[in-house]
């Protein structure tokens, strides 16, 4: 059944204080990490000690029974979407699932014997690509795979999720997914405008997706999150305020707002976007300022740096208790400490080291043939890397440092250790973004949309680059 959208709209007005935050927006316009990880991805090394790692899960102690969560990278899509940066590979070629779900089997069986079978999978989530790529029949399959050679749960406090292109599920699918153990789903709606739609060649109509979202709701799924961008060709703040009253008359639990990042030298399907029809940064700002407003007024609390939740939501709960955690699928709960990546470019974040698999898909398969573990990049996080990760982790995911806890966890003085990075926070907090004592650092809600940039003084690698290598290249902060 099709939701019914509301008749009237309150038009977004642009006030002076609106005008002043795009102001300051503009200001602390620049390039910076995403911070899923500390250490980023480009620290990630071919010759990374892993024989160090494998060693240490030869060892028996807590880290074989302690939770672990999963993720599975799904890389298939039937259609291209020209914005996406995922790792993916678009073909309707018959029989590429099953190559991969073959290679998949024998890396699940290879990693389950390494990190411990008997440890309870307190989280798991599907990404891709386009997890729903694979049939009833195959997503059958590779949850009993899991099933087989690691402890899932059944119990309500897990979370176990996946990500759906809503062209691409049938009402049957859904309750296939309820079945087989998944509580949450995220949808990727990205914008409802027609014309932005066509523009990115992802054409799904609002009466699509309020159908899914109703079948979806019939199921009682624990939550159900939707994905926005903004920044895409042909967007405007006119278009994004009819997107958001679209998205607020479905009422999903979860919304994340990411800013699209251009950058076709990277990535060649964006290539196939008139640069010409990209929003301009003032309109970007207008944009950002807009959803958050917007989303704001209509009850969402705003979390992190790009999530909005409803006030009852368990990561709103989890924000107000300390338990909110930020890794490579965006803010979710901390449930567990280790995270195990499975398929082709999955990264795993494991006691001391990040690792991960070859983003090759043919290349992730002579691996898997050859007897091999995938992992070809990686590193081992240092005592001082654990400190910043503290530091900026702490920042925003709880939106404020406890600096005598951190003092006493790494036995460090914080005010001598960084006066460097406290000078560089010093207009922020004039600018009304932090309040810093000699107690605590504490991001401001004016801060919140600045969280990148309050964490980038804390980065040891970012002016501290490999001179042989050129420096590597982030999305635009705000």
């Amino acid at each position: 059944m099709t939701s019914i959208l509301p008749s009237t709209q309150a038009q977004f007005e642009i006030t002076p204080a609106h005008r002043a935050e795009m102001e300051l927006a503009a200001r602390y316009a620049c390039e910076g990490p995403r911070y899923t990880s500390y250490p980023t991805a480009p620290q990630f090394r071919q010759d990374f000690p892993l024989d160090q790692y494998l060693a240490w899960q030869q060892r028996d102690g807590d880290h074989k029974r302690a939770p672990l969560s999963l993720y599975l990278h799904l890389p298939f899509c039937k259609d291209i979407c020209y914005y996406c940066a995922c790792n993916k590979v678009v073909t309707r070629q018959k029989g590429v699932a099953r190559q991969y779900l073959d290679r998949l089997h024998k890396e699940i069986e290879q990693q389950s014997q390494l990190v411990g079978k008997q440890r309870p999978i307190t989280q798991m989530h599907w990404g891709g690509g386009t997890p729903t790529y694979l049939d009833d029949a195959e997503i059958t399959e590779l949850m009993h795979m899991l099933a087989s050679h690691f402890r899932l749960l059944d119990r309500e406090y897990r979370e176990y999720s996946i990500e759906i292109d809503p062209r691409t599920v049938e009402a049957a699918t859904i309750a296939l997914l309820k079945g087989v153990g998944f509580n949450r789903i995220s949808l990727g709606v990205q914008d409802f405008d027609p014309v932005v739609q066509r523009s990115v060649n992802r054409i799904q109509p609002y009466e699509m997706v309020a159908d899914l979202v109703a079948n979806i709701r019939s199921h009682h799924f624990r939550s159900l999150s939707f994905d926005l961008i903004y920044g895409l060709p042909h967007q405007s703040h006119h278009t994004m305020a009819e997107t958001l009253r679209k998205v607020n008359s479905l009422r999903p639990d979860r919304i994340a707002c990411y800013n699209y990042a251009h950058l076709p030298q990277r990535f060649s399907s964006q290539r196939a976007i008139d640069r010409l029809t990209l929003p301009a940064p003032e309109e970007k700002l207008l944009m950002q300022q807009m959803i958050s407003h917007t989303l704001q007024d209509a009850g969402y609390l705003h979390i992190g740096m790009d999530h909005y939740v409803l006030p009852d939501d368990e990561l709103a709960l989890a924000l107000a208790e300390g338990r909110l955690q930020r890794n490579f699928q965006g803010y979710s709960l901390h449930m567990a400490d280790d995270l195990l990546g499975l398929g082709v470019s999955s990264i795993s974040q494991i006691g001391d080291f990040y690792l991960q698999n070859e983003r090759d898909v043919e290349s992730y398969y002579r691996h898997i043939d050859s007897g091999k573990l995938p992992f070809t990049r990686g590193c081992m996080v240092t005592s001082e890397d654990k400190l910043r990760r503290h530091i900026i982790m702490s920042l925003i995911s709880d939106l404020r440092l406890d600096i005598g806890d951190c003092n006493r966890q790494f036995g460090i003085d914080f005010s001598a250790k960084f006066p460097e990075e406290l000078a560089a926070l010093g207009p922020m907090v004039r600018d009304g973004l932090l309040e810093i004592n000699e107690r605590e650092i504490t991001v401001t809600r004016r801060g919140r949309p600045f969280l990148r940039n309050i964490c980038m003084p804390f980065d040891a690698y970012l002016t501290a680059h490999r001179g042989d290598q050129p420096p590597p290249r982030f999305s635009a902060t705000i």
